[in-house]
């Protein structure tokens, strides 16, 4: 069999024949898993939504409401409210945006906080997560405890050197609230305005301040 002749015609040939093939193997691959990627996304949302919420016996993500890129999910026990979960982001974390999910009783207060996804500065923005921080906001009611942290007049104890995450912390736990009560608990209610948070400020890494 005689050599094919070395030229850019044959290498072109060459390169799109083998991408042609990794993109086959992709898109099978693709197809393997997409089902059991859907499987796993769905129970890390309904345990997400426990995680926050009292005991429920229904499912709220099958009548999940998706609002501004906002979720709110309803939890009932007994065919009566038991809570209201909702997925919530801020934009204003020092590494960017984050998201949480936050769970609400039924008279608004804060049943429980979960963080879902977040970039922050390792040792000092993470700790968000950690209950020293995270349980200032619990068996609180928005509707008459400020979420802001103390420097801004609010309640809250900013994070040690993460004023930044703390402020975005409370931005998104803010913005749940006010969703909660737009689009769960009524449109009757006062609803405090996210723009209370300040935006955070061009600050170093070393400190957040």
């Amino acid at each position: 069999m005689a050599k094919l002749e070395s030229s850019f015609k044959n290498m072109l040939l060459s390169l799109l024949i083998i991408s042609a093939g990794m993109s086959a193997a992709l898109g099978f691959v693709y197809s393997l898993t997409k089902g059991p990627i859907e499987i796993a996304n769905k129970q890390a949302e309904i345990q997400a939504v426990k995680d926050v919420l009292p005991a429920f016996d229904n499912d709220p993500t099958t009548g999940v409401k998706s609002i501004a890129g906002i979720d709110y999910y309803t939890a009932t026990n007994q065919d009566k409210p038991a809570g209201y979960a909702v997925k919530t982001f801020t934009d204003k974390g020092f590494s960017g945006k984050f998201t949480l999910m936050v769970g609400f009783q039924p008279d608004g207060s804060i049943n429980n906080i979960k963080v879902l996804d977040q970039k922050e500065t390792p040792g000092l923005g993470t700790k968000m997560k950690e209950p020293k921080f995270k349980d200032q906001f619990l068996g609180k009611n928005p509707a008459d405890f400020k979420l802001r942290v103390k420097k801004d007049g609010g309640q809250i104890d900013a994070i040690t050197a993460a004023t930044i995450s703390s402020r975005a912390f409370c931005d998104a736990v803010q913005k749940a609230y006010n969703g909660y009560l737009e689009n769960l608990k009524g449109k009757d209610n006062p609803i405090i305005s996210d723009s209370l948070v300040p935006d955070p400020t061009n600050l170093s890494e070393g400190g957040q301040k």
